[in-house]
């Protein structure tokens, strides 16, 4: 008796820099029942360079193409931030399945309108919060939505990058909607069920200061109250010396949850210079298994149509935060959530 395998997922890639030279080698070679179909990228011979090396055989210099190709089953966007919520808006109306890098959009509106392209078309759109398929962030959040800490009061997220080498192409706002923004979607994850209301946040230059006149802000501390009464911090800096550094915390009524770890492995060593534990340094090492566990949850999203686990709204929710950090900065005051306009 002959069985007939299914044909592999098409998900091909927009943007081949770091982050989707990542997500273009997960796609190639380690999700069963997927395939690489294509990469675009408008830098001239940027997809034709990766698609090689990976194995894969069509290129587009234009996105508009890779968009009508009927080959294609999904999307993963992994372009510069500005360009997101335009792309999907694209993909969705190509009638492709949608996997955004984060930030989905930069405003509300944008927002607005990618979830709305998505909707109507009835494409999956999913947004990429690594950190909810992170083992221990994963199992915080089940622990924490079942009440394993009773009711949560107190919560801490944090982000450290390891060095900034060159601060001169940072768009302005990049710790809140392309740092911080993961910070601002792991407090909502959580503490399941609640809002944030209010914002208040402080940023500085402390790293290159002589980068402050051009809109660098490489340290930003911001505190959010949620409607369940709950308190946050979220905090991030663009040069930790020991490493990549993301960690959380929450302390509840019944208890608190610790997650993230930076050490490389469980290994201390015990010398005449002391204790010490490697580090690590990248965020590609960090969270190597949660990128991947985000495009196969993205994959299974899109070949079984069910609705994705992180979702446009998601996105939306996290960036009103980022928005309200950025207002706050500028005026000095708490800002209120639904104070927002666009």
């Amino acid at each position: 008796m002959t069985t007939h395998q299914p044909q592999p997922l098409a998900i091909a890639l927009i943007g081949a820099g770091r982050m989707g030279s990542f997500h273009a080698e997960t796609l190639a070679h380690r999700l069963p029942g997927v395939r690489l179909a294509a990469v675009a990228d408008p830098a001239p011979g940027a997809a034709r360079r990766l698609a090689d090396r990976l194995g894969c055989p069509t290129a587009y210099t234009e996105i508009g193409d890779l968009l009508d190709d009927p080959e294609v089953d999904a999307v993963v966007i992994a372009t510069p931030a500005r360009t997101h919520a335009g792309l999907v808006e694209a993909a969705a109306r190509a009638g492709k399945g949608v996997y955004c890098e984060k930030p989905m959009a930069v405003t509300l509106a944008e927002a607005d309108r990618a979830i709305a392209a998505a909707a109507e078309a009835g494409v999956p759109l999913q947004v990429g919060f690594n950190r909810r398929y992170d083992t221990g962030f994963r199992a915080a959040h089940e622990k924490i939505a079942a009440g394993g800490i009773g009711t949560p009061q107190l919560l801490r997220s944090l982000t450290r990058d390891p060095k900034l080498v060159d601060p001169a192409p940072i768009p302005p706002w990049t710790i809140f909607l392309e740092t911080l923004i993961h910070d601002f979607d792991t407090l909502r994850y959580l503490n399941p069920g609640a809002e944030p209301v209010e914002v208040f946040a402080w940023a500085d230059a402390l790293v290159r200061p002589d980068f402050k006149d051009r809109g660098l802000l490489d340290t930003a501390v911001v505190t959010i109250r949620f409607d369940n009464g709950a308190l946050a911090t979220a905090e991030a800096n663009f040069q930790a010396v020991y490493g990549y550094d993301v960690r959380g915390e929450v302390f509840g009524s019944a208890g608190m949850l610790t997650m993230g770890d930076i050490r490389r492995s469980h290994l201390t060593s015990y010398g005449a210079d002391g204790i010490a534990a490697e580090c690590v340094g990248y965020d590609q090492d960090l969270l190597h298994d949660a990128y991947v566990a985000e495009l196969a949850d993205f994959a299974d999203c899109v070949r079984n149509g069910r609705a994705p686990s992180v979702t446009g709204e998601d996105a939306r929710a996290a960036l009103s935060i980022a928005l309200a950090a950025i207002r706050s900065v500028g005026t000095g005051a708490p800002v209120r959530i639904e104070d927002l306009k666009e």
